[in-house]
């Protein structure tokens, strides 16, 4: 038997030790990444799943030793501004964005925490980083600014459709990027001896009466931004009828119904996010990494949408384009 004074002995010791083993087995904090959508998940459910996979690759396990916030601003400004706002509260470890908006929203509420954004399409003229080769600050990522990109498109809208004259812009005005595009199309289209038609919306509510007011084009141009994205199948219901083929900037507004875009590879733009992500989480700062650009673009054609508009696209143009039938 123990004799009194071991037993105190022996009971203290293994009072000192509980609290040691309990606190060696609590779990590390898992790191956080804020991921600030700026349309809806449906819409973005391929840019979410090429970010979250690429992850895995890496290492990074959403609920194992990584945990994602995901919050959709459904195209609305003050609800990205929000978000970014309670990713400074909640003190994320990264913010993930895209779209010039919600970018300078996320660099507005902190300048502390790092933010990565997939796809802006003039980081330094927007204000989000010093250059591309050294961004400065908390921010880097991938910038799509590619100036030539809407002469390109209005070169294969016209390819597609030989009769076209009068082209429409539909554009968010209150979105920089999409200002600039539509800037760049006007300018596409003089050169090109095209006459232009200028939608412009502002919100959701906009979107049908600019389809009601517009008469006499023969297709439609269509600037990407969250308030477009966000209302891709409403547009190209009203653009199918009003029996215009449609140009847009993504793949995704062709596979819900838009008849062709070429643009850069969006799902790849978010997995090379993940790269950043990666890279932050082990110590890089975001002052040291460049801001890279695209690489892959695509251009992809909805035979279905074709045929619906008796249009006839010329087998050359297929034949360089990734057709959905």
């Amino acid at each position: 038997m123990l004799k009194r004074r071991e037993f105190i002995t022996l009971l203290g010791g293994a009072a000192v030790a509980w609290p040691l083993v309990a606190h060696a087995q609590q779990p590390e904090k898992q790191p956080t990444i804020g991921f600030l959508g700026a349309a809806t998940r449906s819409a973005q459910s391929q840019w979410v799943g090429a970010f979250v996979q690429r992850l895995r690759e890496l290492g990074w396990i959403e609920g194992r030793n990584l945990a994602i916030e995901f919050r959709f601003a459904e195209g609305r400004s003050e609800r990205a501004a929000e978000f970014a706002a309670e990713f400074a509260r909640l003190k994320v470890d990264v913010i993930l964005t895209h779209g010039t908006a919600p970018t300078l929203q996320a660099k507005q509420a902190t300048a502390v925490i790092p933010v990565v954004f997939a796809a802006v399409g003039d980081p330094v003229g927007a204000g989000l980083v010093a250059s591309l080769a050294r961004p400065g600050g908390n921010v880097t990522g991938l910038s799509i600014q590619q100036s030539d990109l809407a002469s390109k498109r209005l070169e294969l809208l016209r390819e597609a459709v030989p009769a076209l004259r009068r082209v429409a812009i539909l554009a968010n005005v209150t979105a920089p990027n999409a200002v600039q595009d539509m800037g760049e199309v006007q300018a596409a289209a003089r050169t090109l001896g095209l006459a232009v038609a200028t939608l412009e919306i502002r919100r959701a509510d906009d979107i049908a009466p600019a389809f009601k007011a517009l008469k006499g084009a023969d297709a439609l141009y269509v600037c990407s931004d969250p308030l477009v994205t966000t209302n891709q199948i409403q547009i190209n219901a009203l653009a199918l009828g009003a029996r215009l083929p449609t140009m847009h900037g993504v793949r995704e507004f062709v596979q819900s119904g838009g008849l062709m875009s070429y643009g850069s590879n969006i799902p790849d733009l978010f997995r090379r996010a993940a790269d950043f992500v990666d890279k932050i989480l082990r110590g890089a700062k975001p002052a040291d990494l460049p801001v890279e650009q695209p690489t892959k673009f695509d251009l992809v054609i909805n035979l279905r949408t074709a045929k619906a508009l008796d249009l006839d696209v010329p087998p050359t143009l297929l034949a360089r384009a990734e057709v959905i039938e």
